[in-house]
């Protein structure tokens, strides 16, 4: 399986709140998606690079949760070989069987068995989608 980014995510109703936070800490906002699973969702894509040329994101989504939800989010080249692959491991769909594909992606949150979770993400190329 080929893992192309590994970075926190945080799920939270006070998503402009926590994207401040990180502001202030030196990240800024590289990319933001709405309207995720024909909702208001949003997700913000935030970068640190440090003076030592180290690069740090962590992404920051808006939902209506009830509490702030922190997992791990893994890009992947292949979402199916990464779904299938944690099912094995006992991980189960967060959405039940629903797989959100917004065009340009399609994710979903796992969870183990022990209720630790992984946003897995496969970012469909433009050469792909034509």
């Amino acid at each position: 399986m080929q893992i192309t980014s590994f970075n926190p995510l945080i799920v939270t109703n006070q998503a402009e709140e926590t994207i401040k936070l990180f502001e202030e800490l030196g990240f800024e906002r590289r990319h933001t998606k709405t309207g995720i699973n024909d909702k208001d969702i949003t997700s913000v894509r935030m970068r640190y690079t440090g003076e030592d040329g180290k690069v740090f994101h962590v992404d920051v989504t808006q939902a209506a949760v009830p509490k702030d939800i922190t997992t791990i989010r893994m890009n992947v080249r292949d979402f199916d070989e990464a779904y299938k692959m944690l099912e094995e491991k006992g991980f189960t769909n967060a959405q039940g069987e629903k797989i959100t594909n917004t065009g340009s992606s399609t994710s979903t949150m796992m969870v183990s068995p022990s209720g630790y979770s992984i946003s897995i993400a496969e970012h469909i190329r433009k050469e792909d989608r034509e």
